[in-house]
């Protein structure tokens, strides 16, 4: 007897999504707890993202280590 399973898609295509203008905050990371708006992926790495920090400056962060903050 055969028996099927529902395929379960692994963690790393559980990733968030990001849009111009999203909360976000640092979750993992030297910079932890950091808060900001995310403006955008990296061209030259789309694994890092720019993110428009309080203190008005703009620095990359790893896309791994983003956060949407709760709403």
């Amino acid at each position: 007897m055969l028996r099927f399973h529902a395929l379960q898609l692994p963690n790393l295509f559980q990733m968030p999504t990001f849009r111009k203008g999203d909360s976000v905050f640092l979750a993992k990371g030297a910079y932890r707890g950091t808060i900001g708006t995310f403006l955008n992926f990296r061209d030259d790495d789309p694994k890092w993202a720019d993110i428009f920090e309080r203190n008005s400056e703009v620095r990359s962060h790893p896309v791994e280590w983003l956060e949407h903050m709760p709403t």
